[in-house]
């Protein structure tokens, strides 16, 4: 199965980033890699040009219509989704949806003690709206971050097995979805 991860993060530090690289090391024998999102210009319907997209537009729709499954990894600014993340969302809806129908998953990690439950939430609608196949349970909130990550990498015992756990579980749904 080939999953795509989306991190909602530009930081180069970031724990949600990392948590993908985690998510690579442990989705054995499923192709995974993450789209680079950092690159996508602000939707704006003048930047399509007959039916074209910008080059980096054009590679981030190639990207997600190649996915068997896409696996989001969302931090939480301000109680919601952070803009790239809707950004790139919004682009790869656009005429015609590259997420409809495909199988999904939300994660998240925070510092604080709620991980991203409140981002998660609005990301949760957002997709609903794009048909696309929503994992319900379990769900990830990976909150104190500070003590979990240790050189950009999940450390904590606990957490690993939990989102290990997680995994397995959204592979089975991916294949599902994907026999139809």
């Amino acid at each position: 199965m080939k999953i795509l991860g989306i991190s909602g993060s530009l930081r180069k530090a970031s724990w949600n980033t990392a948590l993908l690289h985690t998510a690579a090391t442990l989705l054995q024998g499923h192709e995974f890699s993450i789209a680079e999102i950092g690159d996508l210009p602000l939707i704006n319907q003048d930047l399509e040009q007959g039916g074209k997209f910008p080059a980096q537009v054009e590679r981030f729709r190639s990207e997600v219509l190649a996915a068997d499954a896409i696996l989001f990894a969302t931090p939480e600014y301000n109680a919601s989704i952070p803009a790239p993340l809707k950004n790139a969302i919004d682009w790869a809806s656009r005429p015609a949806s590259t997420l409809a129908h495909k199988a999904a998953a939300i994660c998240g990690v925070s510092p604080g003690a709620l991980g991203t439950s409140r981002a998660q939430y609005p990301l949760r609608q957002t997709l609903g709206v794009l048909s696309v196949q929503l994992l319900g349970q379990p769900e990830v909130f990976i909150g104190g971050a500070g003590a979990k990550f240790a050189d950009g990498k999940l450390t904590e015992a606990g957490t690993l097995e939990f989102f290990g756990k997680m995994l397995a579980i959204f592979t089975a749904f991916a294949e599902r979805v994907k026999l139809g």
